[in-house]
């Protein structure tokens, strides 16, 4: 298996042409598509046209997550611009309607400068948050100032106990001294009940953009994430873990749930082994990476790409073929 189809690369490029201001590359995880989005830009460089990556995984986005999210080396990037990467704090809270802000200013900004936008992940909701005209919720100043008023009237101890039944571990993180930090993480402990976007049956596009959908066969690709997990702690993502812990990683509500980051903080308390780590990072990984598959199948005008078997140099013929 050397890449995609030429055939489908070809038909595809009849709809969409090769001149797509904004391509996604998208796809579960352990599919190549940060190597491809590298190939992509490589080649767009060559052809005349600058391109620069704008990251679509949410775990990414924050300082110092580097060995458990597979983040490319800046050697490895090859003098293309990043964008969205290392934007948070593992104290900070991802937000997708932040990410859309966000990340659609950056392609503006890259379309601005006569440049193509190469969109690059696999986290669905924050990839159609740009992708697709997916509203969401804003802040909630009258819960907000319901919770003040209740906190006001009752003291900290009602509150803190309702914070510990929506998110017990933000409690036990959580100083009840502080007014402002309890009705903030109640605050958003309350708030997480509201339903999350989903994908329409038929998303209406933010602006046209030429979507890359790749896929490893299935046996092929859980062998390969369990190897990664592997891989992972083999590379020292205890000792990254261990540095963010010192940094607030516990304290971070959307940080400290990561693939990988979890397992590692089990190890670091006592609570795990490596190998029982390892075992359970890769199977959280390859439920995640069926969520993936399932999201990414309801994107009816991508163009799929089976990369099964697919390296860097593979993946590199196929950038040629979408790139001519």
């Amino acid at each position: 298996m050397s890449g995609a189809d030429p055939a489908s690369v070809d038909a595809h490029r009849d709809r969409t042409g090769t001149d797509a201001d904004l391509i996604a590359v998208v796809g579960a995880t352990g599919t190549g598509k940060s190597d491809l989005g590298i190939a992509l830009a490589e080649r767009l460089r060559a052809s005349g046209r600058p391109a620069e990556i704008v990251n679509a995984d949410a775990m990414q986005l924050y300082r110092g997550m580097d060995i458990g999210t597979a983040k490319l080396r800046i050697e490895e990037r090859h003098g293309i611009p990043h964008h969205q990467l290392d934007v948070l704090d593992v104290t900070d809270e991802a937000s997708v309607a932040a990410y859309q802000r966000d990340a659609r200013a950056e392609i503006d900004a890259i379309h601005g400068r006569g440049a193509v936008a190469l969109l690059v992940g696999g986290s669905g909701l924050y990839v159609s948050a740009v992708l697709f005209d997916l509203a969401f919720p804003g802040t909630d100043p009258e819960l907000r100032a319901r919770l003040e008023r209740e906190h006001d009237a009752l003291g900290p101890g009602i509150l803190l106990e309702r914070l510990r039944s929506l998110d017990p571990a933000a409690a036990a993180t959580i100083d009840a001294r502080n007014p402002r930090r309890l009705i903030r993480a109640l605050e958003i402990a309350s708030r997480s009940e509201v339903v999350t976007p989903s994908l329409p049956s038929s998303p209406r596009a933010w602006r046209p953009a030429r979507i890359l959908h790749l896929r490893r066969d299935r046996e092929q690709l859980v062998t390969a994430l369990h190897e990664r997990a592997a891989r992972m702690f083999a590379n020292g993502l205890l000792d990254e873990v261990a540095a963010l812990r010192e940094q607030g990683l516990e304290r971070g509500k959307t940080a400290r749930a990561a693939i990988g980051y979890s397992q590692a903080l089990d190890v670091l308390r006592g609570d795990a082994s490596v190998a029982d780590a390892v075992e359970a990072t890769g199977i959280a990984t390859r439920k995640y990476a069926r969520r993936q598959v399932s999201w990414f199948r309801r994107y009816a005008d991508a163009e799929v790409l089976d990369v099964t078997g697919a390296d860097r140099t593979a993946l590199t013929e196929t950038a040629r073929r979408i790139v001519p």
